[in-house]
């Protein structure tokens, strides 16, 4: 196979926004920083647990958890890197009040607080860091996550916040965000009209892949963009949020809440697709081909591996530059 980046475009040609938030837009962000230098990850801020939960709750502030996480993804390849990165990271342990509080966070907050802008202090946390990339919020306040949720009696009940719904039994139907019209950040907005590529996913589809397009100046944006968008899909179900779904139903579930958005190509490992026909079917209805590549690390079933997910991004950038197939395996 070529070096990364070797094939198509040139490595720092190609301007990248993926979407998302927590582990999965790491992943995202873990392989695309080998095929662009020009990077922006824009986040979810519904996040109402844990250690982002107390500091929203306590602060008033957007959530910084999956902000903080997608900026370590970004971090220098170098031993300055590194070590920001791990600072970022590190989670107390103790029988006081900063127990399971991540110092990234506390750091990200008190960087709000001093210079009065969430993306100014994400920019700086960025710079110490060496960031290959930006991360911005996808909204400038923070959000509540409301899911409709089938239960095993066929009853549908709302179930309200992140934290919830995310290990909710049932089945979610549909999602909105409240407030239901926030302010997206102007940053994001241009992020994604300027971009080459948009990519949605892989993660926490109900809680942290969806509401991007739930926001509607951001949906605006991404249904409008010049960009190429590519969906990535999840290596198995979640238990709670989408517990039972097939990787079908996962595409169904983005069509249904935005069904006028066009993705061109819908990324897939070959051992998550339990029917491929009813996977090219449901990526049709957003006019979508369906890309075939073994993209989890060997032996873990739930864990995405940067370098074959960098190669499965790059096979379906390229693809575009030829216009070929519309089913790889």
């Amino acid at each position: 196979m070529a070096p990364i980046g070797s094939r198509g475009r040139s490595r720092i040609s190609q301007r990248i926004v993926a979407l998302g938030g927590g582990h999965g837009l790491a992943a995202a962000l873990s392989a695309l920083r080998h095929l662009s230098d020009q990077l922006t990850g824009i986040v979810t801020v519904a996040d109402d647990g844990g250690s982002s939960g107390r500091l929203r709750e306590e602060f008033g502030v957007l959530p910084p958890g999956d902000l903080r996480m997608a900026l370590s993804a970004l971090c220098d390849d170098s031993e300055w890197g590194h070590l920001w990165r791990d600072v970022l990271q590190h989670r107390f342990k103790t029988e006081g009040p900063l127990d399971r509080h991540s110092m990234g966070n506390l750091l990200i907050v008190a960087l709000w607080e001093l210079l009065g802008d969430p993306v100014e202090g994400l920019d700086v946390v960025g710079q110490l860091l060496g960031a290959r990339g930006r991360v911005l919020p996808m909204a400038a306040v923070p959000l509540d996550i409301e899911a409709a949720v089938r239960g095993a009696d066929g009853v549908v009940s709302v179930v309200r916040g992140q934290s919830t719904v995310a290990v909710t039994a049932g089945r979610v139907e549909q999602v909105r965000i409240l407030p239901a019209d926030p302010p997206a950040r102007p940053e994001a907005i241009a992020a994604v009209m300027d971009a080459d590529w948009i990519v949605l996913g892989p993660g926490s589809w109900f809680t942290s892949v969806l509401p991007h397009l739930l926001v509607p100046d951001l949906a605006h944006a991404l249904h409008t963009t010049p960009a190429r968008r590519a969906l990535t899909l999840n290596l198995s179900a979640q238990a709670g949020e989408t517990a039972g779904y097939g990787a079908h139903d996962h595409v169904t579930a983005l069509a249904d809440h935005a069904p006028e958005l066009r993705i061109d190509v819908v990324i897939a490992d070959p051992l998550a697709v339990e029917d491929l026909d009813l996977l090219a079917s449901a990526a049709d209805r957003l006019g979508a081909r369906v890309l075939l590549r073994q993209v989890r690390v060997a032996g873990s079933p739930a864990k995405h591996d940067p370098l074959r997910l960098a190669a499965a991004y790059r096979d379906a950038f390229d693809s575009f530059l030829g216009d070929v197939g519309t089913v790889a395996g």
